[in-house]
């Protein structure tokens, strides 16, 4: 709604409108911010209005799941789950594979969490995981930060991963913050896990997820989150870490070194994230539907696995496929067939109940540039309307998930701000469909609806305005000084970092500075 605009509604609205309208347009940019039920995009909007598999087919997918884990089964597992799975009702075959029978799976899924919540540590972050409700955040393990000016790649750091966690908190539609990168400055394998952790806690107060390389790593993590929380008993009560843990390697095996480290935080109260990421084509199936399949079998491999420890336990159903390009065998993560495998995940989630999360938003690009724009916006807004829970990798990620990019981070709000308003769809009520106010401004009123009561009503909470991208007239753009949206996302991000503090009280950080190495 610029002047430009303004003048083009023609000649049949007078000036006082014309003025009335330009007012109106320039008080778009928002003044003050919105109450929570009032802002056009939030958290935990209900999506699922995008459905690419029929109920028939997912029937299908469930009974193929089912007919894979009682005939080929999982191998590799750790002593201690091949007892929690066989005293559960598991069976052991003598070439070490261990079988699921239908009725375990259907009594653990009938055991199985739903409705769970993932908690910030601020009420207003926490996340409610149930039916079709969307979230986006971040997650990954990049190894290189992307310089989105010189187009340089170098080894990502803790300083780095903090960084990322404080534009994440300043980020209205990054909802959550689960480990984006890997801190290679921090050799020591435990302080790489302590560093990491408390990057990201610091950072933040929206839910983190993370980690661990060690399963003996587990205890001293535990402490530190105590530390954060006040105390073991605050931190069980809203426990504001999940464990990101890839207690499968594809194709249907146990990681054994990951299922001890998911018993452990299991036990020490740490919501899960059962992850299967398989690649199609290559540690998939090539076909869509039966690298979903796979998935799926393996997910409900681990929701045994963890109801067997304790019924009802907080797990996401994380069935998290990737793209090969079948030509050389590289990921592709930014393509359309990625963005069909997370939404057709997204509906099985939403087959059993159970809170799910898979990947979208990864961009195959090397740099926040045209590609990276169009493959995070195809796989998220696919992935929101599908209704996943949690859209993980949503910002950020670059190369195939090798480089995480600041700037990117920043554009990315703005690209999920507008999938956010696709997930929110169109409002259908008694107000909005009725013609009073095509009556008003039809039958003797101005002949256009720039400054009616119903825009200047409707202006803030049926819209959302970029932050970062341009919608100024060609004139107005010259006359800014051509602003390249790069730039504008640079600026941001540096507006962000110079006021965002730590997130830890500062007699809690120097106790955490005393108890562990911290790098950044």
């Amino acid at each position: 709604m610029t002047e430009a605009l303004i003048d083009s509604v023609g000649e049949t609205c007078a000036p006082k409108s014309r003025r009335a309208g330009g007012r109106a347009a320039r008080v778009a940019m928002r003044a003050a911010p919105l109450a929570e039920g009032l802002r056009p995009v939030r958290p935990g909007l209900e999506g699922g209005r995008y459905n690419p598999l029929t109920e028939l087919e997912m029937a299908r997918i469930h009974e193929a799941a089912l007919e894979a884990l009682e005939v080929i089964g999982l191998s590799q597992a750790p002593a201690s789950g091949v007892k929690i799975l066989t005293e559960a009702g598991a069976i052991l075959g003598d070439d070490g594979r261990i079988r699921f029978p239908r009725a375990l799976v259907e009594d653990m899924l009938a055991k199985a969490a739903r409705g769970i919540t993932l908690y910030g540590r601020e009420e207003k972050h926490h996340l409610l995981l149930s039916g079709n409700r969307v979230h986006y955040g971040t997650a990954g393990a990049a190894v290189h930060i992307v310089d989105a000016l010189t187009g340089d790649y170098r080894d990502s750091t803790a300083r780095d991963l903090y960084d990322a966690a404080r534009l994440t908190d300043n980020l209205d539609n990054v909802h959550f913050f689960q480990r984006a990168m890997v801190c290679r400055d921090v050799a020591d394998n435990f302080d790489m896990d302590v560093n990491t952790l408390y990057a990201c806690c610091a950072g933040t107060t929206k839910h983190v997820g993370t980690s661990f390389s060690d399963p003996s790593h587990v205890e001293g993590c535990m402490e530190l989150l105590h530390m954060i929380a006040g105390g073991e008993a605050a931190w069980r009560e809203r426990p504001f870490v999940s464990n990101s843990n890839c207690f499968v390697v594809p194709p249907m095996k146990f990681a054994e070194e990951s299922c001890i480290t998911m018993e452990k935080c299991i036990r020490a109260g740490m919501p899960v994230l059962l992850l299967s990421a398989g690649q199609a084509g290559a540690t998939a199936p090539a076909p869509i539907a039966l690298a979903i399949v796979q998935a799926v079998a393996e997910c409900l491999a681990g929701v045994v696995y963890v109801n067997a420890m304790r019924p009802g336990f907080p797990a996401i159903f994380g069935t998290w496929p990737f793209v090969s390009d079948l030509r050389t065998g590289a990921m592709s993560g930014g393509s359309a067939e990625q963005a069909l495998l997370t939404a057709g995940c997204a509906q099985m989630h939403r087959y059993y109940g159970l809170p799910g999360g898979a990947a979208s938003g990864i961009s195959d690009s090397k740099l926040p540039d045209m590609q990276a724009g169009w493959e995070q916006g195809i796989t998220n807004v696919l992935a929101g309307l599908s209704g996943l829970n949690m859209c993980y990798e949503a910002v950020g990620m670059h190369a195939s998930l090798l480089g995480f990019c600041l700037e990117s981070l920043v554009l990315g709000d703005d690209i999920l701000g507008q999938c956010m308003r696709c997930v929110r769809g169109i409002d259908v009520n008694e107000d909005s469909v009725s013609i009073e106010a095509m009556k008003a401004v039809c039958l003797g009123g101005p002949g256009h609806y720039l400054g009616s009561d119903q825009t200047l009503r409707l202006m803030q909470t049926e819209y959302i305005y970029p932050e970062v991208g341009n919608r100024m007239s060609p004139k107005e753009w010259g006359e800014a000084g051509r602003p390249l949206l790069l730039d504008t996302a640079i600026a941001r991000k540096e507006a962000i970092l110079a006021r965002a503090e730590c997130r830890v009280p500062p007699e809690v950080d120097r106790a955490v500075r005393e108890a562990f190495r911290i790098h950044f």
